[in-house]
C-alpha cells in the first residue's frame, strides 16, 4: 500500500495518506480560489480512514463557510493543509502538500467559475460528478 507524507508550510502539522486517492483534479470554484490565493486549486480526495495526522494536531485550526467544506490550517504558520468534505465523505489533501504524490488529474470541477481556462483535454464539469452530488454536466473546453 502506498503512503505519502505531507506537512503545513512550517512543518508543525504533519500528516499521511495511505492507498490511492478517490479522485484527483483541479477545482475552479470561487471558494477554493480565494482560499488558495490562486486561479485554480489542485486537489486529491481521500477516504477519511486513509488520512492520518502524525504531528501537530493541536495546531490545526478550522474554518468553514458552508457545511460542505471544513478548511484546516496550521495555527503557527497559517499554512493550509487539508479540507474535510463531510457531505462527500472525503478529505481533500492539497496536492502541493504531498510532494511525492504522482499527481494524475482526471477532471476539472466547478469549471463554470473558472477565471483561468485550461485546455488540457480533461473533462470540464459544470459543478461536480453526479456520484458526488453534482449535476454531472460537462462544459466545453
Amino acid at each position: 500500500m502506498s503512503q505519502h507524507q505531507g506537512s503545513c508550510f512550517c512543518g508543525e502539522v504533519k500528516f499521511q495518506v495511505s492507498g490511492e486517492p478517490a479522485a484527483m483534479g483541479y477545482c475552479h470554484c470561487d471558494s477554493c480560489r480565494r482560499w488558495s490565493a490562486g486561479p485554480v486549486n489542485a486537489f486529491s480526495l481521500w477516504p477519511p480512514e486513509s488520512f492520518k495526522v502524525l504531528a501537530g494536531e493541536d495546531q490545526i485550526g478550522t474554518f468553514h463557510l458552508t457545511e460542505q467544506s471544513y478548511r484546516k490550517w496550521c495555527k503557527k504558520c497559517g499554512g493550509h493543509v487539508f479540507t474535510d468534505h463531510p457531505t462527500m465523505g472525503l478529505v481533500d489533501v492539497y496536492v502541493a502538500n504531498l510532494p511525492d504524490l504522482d499527481f494524475k488529474p482526471a477532471l476539472h470541477v466547478h469549471y463554470q467559475e473558472s477565471v483561468l481556462p485550461i485546455h488540457d483535454g480533461l473533462p470540464k464539469m459544470k459543478d461536480v460528478p453526479a456520484e458526488m452530488g453534482g449535476s454531472g454536466e460537462t462544459l466545453p473546453e
